[in-house]
């Protein structure tokens, strides 16, 4: 669509007859069409997160998938970067619970490049990022290590003295 089309679809002709025009006369025309304007075409159509009530009802098929408790939030983000509707439905017989995400797109080159890149992230993070006990336990060797050379420093400083 040009940008003309889009404007034309936004526009909306009101015509008032009368004598002078004021605001209260204009918010009373607005409210009367308004009114009579079905409340589907007021609204957008809802994008991103979603009911699956919600996702159903546009009747393209549904896809799904299972994403972990910790990855969800990522998962929602680049749904949203790449426009892609879904809905999360959180699976509680499973211990721990999974999510559950389906989702629809526009276009399927959206949905599988917003896939493709949650999965990338997914496997470079597990591959590369350390535990926190793992890292809590290197600051700590790095902390006593600092703390005995500290305490070599000051002694050969206070021996110095000790000696002038």
């Amino acid at each position: 669509m040009t940008d003309q089309d889009h404007t034309n679809e936004r526009c909306v002709c009101l015509i008032i007859k009368g004598g002078t025009l004021t605001a209260k006369t204009l918010a009373f025309a607005m409210r009367a069409f308004l009114a009579g304007v079905p409340k589907q075409m007021r609204q957008p159509p809802k994008q991103g997160k979603q009911s699956v009530k919600n996702l159903t009802a546009g009747g393209s098929k549904l896809e799904n998938i299972e994403v972990g408790s910790e990855c969800i939030k990522q998962f929602e983000r680049i749904a949203a970067k790449y426009e892609v509707d879904y809905a999360v439905m959180k699976d509680h017989l499973e211990e721990p619970p999974k999510h559950l995400v389906f989702f629809k797109s526009r276009d399927s080159a959206s949905m599988s490049a917003a896939f493709r890149e949650f999965s990338a992230k997914q496997l470079c993070k597990s591959a590369t990022k350390p535990t926190i006990q793992e890292t809590l336990t290197k600051m700590m060797q790095k902390a006593t290590e600092q703390k005995l050379g500290q305490t070599k420093e000051s002694n050969r400083e206070r021996e110095q003295e000790v000696v002038r």
